[in-house]
């Protein structure tokens, strides 16, 4: 019994289970998170809280300036580089120590996002009290006077303000966002009985929390329970091809399963990079060391967390933002040389504007420089005999629908510029796969997929390994390698090439 058996699970896949997989008793959680998306969104309200911190500060030594003149020569001669200097930071820093603290202490940076605004309001009011009462205390014990009490008073009571404002519109630009798409999880419920109703009626209740419903999976051992809605999109056996399809981020076990079942499951979800949460005591010999969060009203357990690479994606985010801004700005003369030329050569608007499809499934209006005969779209049926790419792909190098200027334009990539907008507003990223029409997606094969789980980008791998090579395969595996591969050094390996192809003009 000394190697490992591999065993085809009942997800019609290949797989191998550790000899540690069970081990007294329980279930082992598999995988822990490099850096999710939970801890990135914590350090970052930390950071604002900081902030926030800071310019109360900044506020009440002004405010004491016009209220409490006698004592503001001894506090500002300290903060000039007086002996005290030293102690007035140790007290800012011992009280944005206790606000983190008693902020995190209280859930303030996770699941009181969940809860309503009232109670998340009333918790920091709370918070920044208690934190006020420790540099007080702090105050009492080292007898010190110098620091002027009106000036703690309104510290504390600036530093309430600002973080109910600042947690507000927090929570009102998470929410804008999930109304759009954007940061939410899509969510598969295994088992349609009650149990799985009531989490679905959760997810649609509250949408602070963040979920997409995309479904119920049928357990044999679970009975469905009477609903408005039939949402039964398969059975346990189709959960791999029903992942893929529907981009699903989590899967939420709300029926009986037994060990087997759920090692299974692990199994596939580590292989595919979804998140698997169970309700506990539904399923049989869950970890027993696993802590117990909360989904709304539901306690639920993490059997399988997701590498999400949230800290990577941020960087990516604030890079794609930074540069796209900047090259729009020191481009913006080009694309009004370019917009003239456009309206002066061809009839018809400057910018060419179409749906596609961006990360999982979501459509968003692409932006590009006109670069064919307006009408275009419609003669493309005419023209297909003469498409010299494989498969789902349609290019023509010597296209009648385009323009002289539009060939040049697509000769250096130029058509393109347009899409750094697409960029900014978070539609795209600069490196990516390309974003699909929705007709090409209609006829993707269950593989297909894969390359919808990420951001589309203005270029990408394919366009610098294999432009010209008419091959959908080889389109389809270089922007899968992409996804499964990539690195912020890949994504700058990627963009001196792109630049090094549209110098060369070598695009058509």
């Amino acid at each position: 019994m000394g190697a490992n058996l591999g065993v085809t699970s009942v997800f019609g896949q290949q797989v191998v289970k550790p000899k540690s997989g069970i081990a007294g008793g329980g279930l082992v959680s598999i995988k822990r998170r490099s850096a999710s998306q939970s801890s990135v969104t914590a350090i970052s309200m930390m950071i604002l809280d900081v902030v926030a911190v800071m310019a109360a500060l900044f506020l009440a030594l002004h405010l004491d300036l016009g209220h409490a003149r006698g004592n503001w020569g001894s506090l500002q001669h300290a903060l000039a580089g007086g002996p005290a200097v030293l102690l007035e930071l140790g007290y800012l820093a011992w009280f944005i120590t206790g606000l983190l603290a008693l902020s995190w202490h209280d859930g303030l940076y996770g699941r009181l996002q969940t809860q309503p605004m009232l109670h998340e309001l009333h918790r920091t009011v709370q918070t920044c009290i208690n934190a006020g009462l420790l540099l007080c205390g702090a105050m009492y014990m080292t007898h010190d006077a110098a620091v002027p009490r009106s000036v703690v008073v309104s510290l504390v009571c600036v530093t309430t303000v600002f973080l109910c404002i600042s947690r507000g519109l927090w929570r009102y630009s998470s929410h804008r966002n999930y109304e759009k798409g954007v940061g939410t999880k899509n969510v598969l419920i295994l088992g349609a009985g009650h149990i799985g109703e009531a989490v679905r009626k959760q997810i649609f209740r509250n949408r602070a929390l963040g979920r997409v419903f995309k479904g119920f999976v049928d357990l044999p051992e679970v009975v469905p329970a009477p609903s408005e809605s039939n949402e039964v999109i398969g059975d346990i056996f189709q959960l791999r091809s029903l992942v893929r399809q529907h981009f699903i981020d989590e899967i939420i076990i709300a029926g009986s399963c037994d060990t087997t079942q759920v090692v299974d499951l692990v199994e596939m979800a580590r292989d595919l990079d979804v998140e698997v949460l169970a309700i506990p005591g539904l399923c049989e010999e869950m970890a027993p060391e696993a802590p117990i969060s909360y989904l709304g009203d539901f306690p639920v357990v993490t059997i399988h967390r997701r590498d999400d690479k949230a800290l990577a994606c941020l960087i990516k985010r604030v890079v794609d933002t930074a540069l796209s801004l900047l090259l729009s700005l020191l481009l913006a003369p080009l694309f009004l040389v370019i917009g003239i030329g456009i309206k002066l050569t061809s009839p018809g608007p400057v910018f060419y504007v179409s749906d596609r499809i961006g990360k999982k499934g979501r459509v968003f209006r692409l932006w590009k420089f006109r670069t064919m005969k307006v009408g275009a779209d419609r003669m493309k049926a005419f023209l297909a005999s003469s498409n010299e790419r494989d498969g789902i792909l349609f290019k023509i190098k010597n296209d009648p629908r385009v323009t002289p200027l539009g060939r040049f334009l697509r000769k250096f990539s130029l058509d393109e510029l347009p899409q750094l907008f697409n960029v900014l507003w978070g539609d795209m990223s600069l490196v990516g796969p390309r974003p699909p029409l929705a007709n090409e997606v209609a006829r993707y094969e269950l593989k297909h997929y894969r390359r919808l789980e990420v951001l589309p980008g203005l270029t990408g791998l394919w366009q610098v390994r294999a432009r010209h090579d008419p091959s959908f395969d080889q389109y389809v595996a270089l922007d899968i390698a992409y996804v499964e591969n990539w690195n912020f050094w890949m994504d700058l390996k990627i963009l001196v090439r792109t630049a090094e192809v549209v110098l060369r003009g070598t695009g058509w």
